[in-house]
């Protein structure tokens, strides 16, 4: 496989500023110490939520309340008795509401600025990629594809368009997990020479989509990219090489993986130890450097979130990941910042899970 080891350089920069928002909020409180928010009164950015589930309705859409530089300007479903109900509460236009079938006529929509695909992960390249072809910048949730593959003709569809690509990755906007960021890429206890991670809920459904295979299911394409992911920006480095296996306990779960450990090694020594799951709740963040530690547990939840190192108790304000997220990428395109979690930070991760699942398959170490 092709090496796709990010240049260490670039990544500490980038830890560097996001830093700028964690360092010396410790005993405030609110969102005036974080840099993606108070952008001032000018336009807003409007945004369509593409999928109408549990996500949108119950987080997204109430998040966008929150918002100083975004609101949500219209929808996209395919359940018509959600029209209304939507239209009412946000106070949303017909004419800003949308299906599956009529998808395409919203690039006449001066309305509406960035597109949301909120929809299982087989579905994820073909709305990005009608999105930036009707000239909408683009915000997709994890993980970004079903493959590498799709990922790059996805990046490569936003380019085309000349749109902004977004990842949602809501935790590099949460102060714990910037902080980890933080002391794993400046070294702050020396090199992290190991790292346990571990994501996993207790599923019980039994038709849900994320248990079909042809639908992108399974427990590492849902849970399974934050320990990835945490592992890749404690370190600041690509994975080189993988080992992976699958398990599958219960018969709902025949088509997928309901537990799936992994491990990898990183080039500057780093060894991560990751899980996740369907069939077990845990959520951890363990990192070990040369002259101490720090972890946070729960670390991947939407609040709640706790952390110590070997320098004491972590001690940051509770924020909204997915307002500040929405903000931020709204502002990218506002104003023209640097995207902070652009479709590149997605294709990195889809290149590790082929690997994964390519190791379970053959039950070997995979070179990436």
């Amino acid at each position: 496989m092709t090496n796709n080891n990010t240049d260490p350089k670039s990544r500490r920069a980038f830890i560097k500023t996001a830093a700028l928002g964690v360092a010396g909020t410790a005993f405030l409180t609110g969102t005036a110490a974080f840099p993606y928010y108070n952008r001032g009164a000018q336009k807003k950015i409007g945004y369509a939520l593409v999928g109408l589930g549990y996500y949108s309705t119950d987080l997204l859409a109430p998040a966008l309340q929150e918002t100083e530089t975004a609101y949500l300007a219209g929808i996209v479903t395919g359940t018509p008795s959600k029209e209304k109900v939507w239209a009412e509460k946000y106070g949303i236009p017909k004419k800003n509401i949308y299906n599956y079938e009529n998808f395409d006529e919203i690039a006449s929509n001066k309305d509406i600025d960035i597109v949301y695909i909120v929809l299982p992960n087989s579905m994820h390249r073909e709305f990005s990629i009608r999105a930036a072809d009707a000239g909408k910048h683009v915000l997709c949730e994890k993980p970004m594809a079903m493959n590498a593959q799709e990922c790059r003709e996805m990046i490569d569809a936003c380019n085309r368009n000349n749109v902004l690509l977004s990842i949602g990755y809501r935790l590099h906007y949460d102060p714990y997990n910037m902080e980890a960021m933080r002391l794993g890429q400046e070294q702050v206890f020396g090199k992290v020479v190991h790292i346990s991670c571990g994501a996993a809920f207790r599923n019980s459904s039994k038709d849900h989509w994320k248990l079909q295979k042809k639908m992108g299911g399974g427990s590492l394409m849902d849970m399974g990219v934050y320990p990835l992911q945490a592992a890749r920006y404690v370190t600041g480095e690509e994975p080189i090489s993988v080992t992976a296996q699958g398990y599958s306990m219960r018969d709902p779960f025949h088509e997928i993986n309901e537990a799936v450990y992994f491990q990898l090694n990183f080039p500057g020594g780093t060894i991560a130890n990751l899980s996740t799951g369907f069939h077990a709740s845990f959520n951890f963040l363990l990192a070990a450097a040369e002259r101490g530690r720090f972890e946070l547990q729960p670390y991947s939840g939407y609040g709640g979130i706790k952390g110590s190192s070997s320098n004491g108790e972590m001690q940051f304000p509770e924020i909204n990941q997915q307002a500040a997220h929405m903000d931020d990428f709204a502002f990218s395109v506002r104003d023209g910042k640097e995207v902070r979690v652009p479709g590149e930070e997605g294709l990195k991760d889809m290149i590790v899970v082929d690997a994964a699942y390519q190791a379970i398959a053959q039950d070997c170490s995979v070179t990436i």
